[in-house]
């Protein structure tokens, strides 16, 4: 076995591990550089190695810093077998097309505002690109033995990070590698833990949280006093969240508050991202990821305002003086939706912006918690005068601790 590194090395995203087994080629991932520009620009870079020659790619979940290249991979001649569990396939049939469809978007306004210096800028692949990689995706149960190939058997275990999130184990003459994959929590409230692997030769463990300890507060009890600290004041709490995950995480602990009558049980919770709306849907299918009843689904379900169409989203902008809760991508307030609300909401000191997740570098989300007073949204400079707060110990990544 050779293993080489053609991202995820010195930074959290891009992941794509080349394991190559005598002949045999196996990508282990295959995500999208995210965040930085100097990041963003390495998905231009040519791969070191040709598409075509791969044999098989085994995706660990389907986070875009995980899945996200595959569209291209496809493009640029790769035609074999995407290996991953059912869960992962179900949201890539939603992430993939997104970013395809982000991805020409970006262009068309670059050449619509010349603000390229191609000419004419042109997508890093498409909503087509994105729907072709999706016909080569097999999918396979957790724990259940698979022959790659003749002398190559893999394994998916659940690593509890997202639905269908999975360590791959592979097993070659006797020896074994595991891919940890990014790994979810021991005690995550909605998301079951992950399982043990009892031995393995070689371990390639995620480390984004392997140098600190997440808070020990109860996420619960400071997202119940963010919330009543802005009724109080009449406003309207903006939440910039990751649709995957992490929007069915907090739609999950505001139905426990109503059910404490920790807060008012008539208090509007809008869902407003179609992402975030199908993600929670998927979530409900796969019940045996996760540790909610089919009674708490049904709760949650029941308690959310769940938003589609665009004339519902602007509709939310209209009526400011209502208090209500509006949960939407993106999670770091770089496209999506949740523009529109903030560009509405942020100006109003009665109102408060809470983030709930890992801000990257020069960021919207990460330039309005670090406190500047104005930032660019939607061709124009719009005021802060919103109150910020954070959430920092909803995290879907395992600290140190726990890993």
């Amino acid at each position: 076995m050779e293993i080489s590194f053609l991202g995820a090395a010195n930074t959290v995203t891009g992941s794509k591990y080349l394991l190559t087994i005598d002949y045999r080629r196996i990508l282990v991932d295959c995500g999208l550089f995210q965040g930085l520009k100097e990041l963003r620009l390495r998905n231009w870079d040519v791969l070191p190695i040709q598409p075509a020659t791969i044999d098989a790619v085994l995706l660990t979940h389907a986070h875009l810093d995980h899945s996200g290249y595959l569209p291209l991979l496809v493009k640029q001649g790769f035609s074999n077998d995407i290996y991953c569990t059912q869960g992962t396939a179900d949201l890539c049939k939603i992430l993939l097309p997104d970013s395809g469809f982000l991805q020409e978007e970006e262009a068309y306004y670059a050449n619509k505002h010349l603000y390229s210096k191609h000419k004419p800028a042109l997508p890093l692949y498409t909503i087509e690109d994105a729907q072709q990689s999706l016909k080569l995706f097999k999918t396979f149960p957790f724990q259940k033995k698979i022959k790659l190939f003749q002398d190559i058997e893999l394994e998916f275990f659940p690593a509890g990070h997202i639905i269908g999130s999975a360590m791959i184990k592979l097993n070659y003459q006797g020896q074994s590698i595991v891919f940890s994959g990014d790994l979810g929590r021991p005690h995550d409230a909605v998301m079951r833990p992950p399982a043990f692997i009892d031995s393995m030769d070689y371990l390639l463990i995620e480390s984004t949280y392997g140098d600190r300890l997440h808070e020990t507060t109860d996420p619960k009890d400071l997202l119940k006093e963010v919330i009543l600290k802005t009724i109080h004041r009449q406003g309207t709490v903006i939440v910039p969240a990751f649709a995957v995950g992490r929007a069915q995480t907090l739609l999950y602990y505001i139905a426990l508050l109503k059910k404490e009558n920790a807060i008012p049980k008539n208090l509007p919770i809008y869902l407003d991202s179609p992402m975030a709306v199908d993600s929670t849907n998927i979530l409900m299918k796969h019940r045996d990821e996760i540790r909610l009843t089919r009674e708490q689904c049904h709760e949650l379900n029941a308690m959310t305002i769940f938003v589609n169409s665009q004339e519902e989203s602007k509709a939310l902008d209209e009526n400011l003086t209502i208090p209500k809760v509006i949960i939407s991508a993106s999670g770091m307030a770089t496209g999506g939706r949740v523009l529109h609300h903030l560009k509405t909401y942020a100006p109003d000191p009665r109102n408060t912006i809470l983030f709930t997740g890992y801000q990257a570098t020069q960021t919207r989300g990460d330039r309005i918690l670090k406190g500047e007073s104005q930032v660019k949204l939607l061709g124009e400079y719009v005021s802060i005068r919103a109150h910020v707060e954070s959430l920092t110990n909803i995290s879907a990544h395992a600290d140190y601790k726990e890993i």
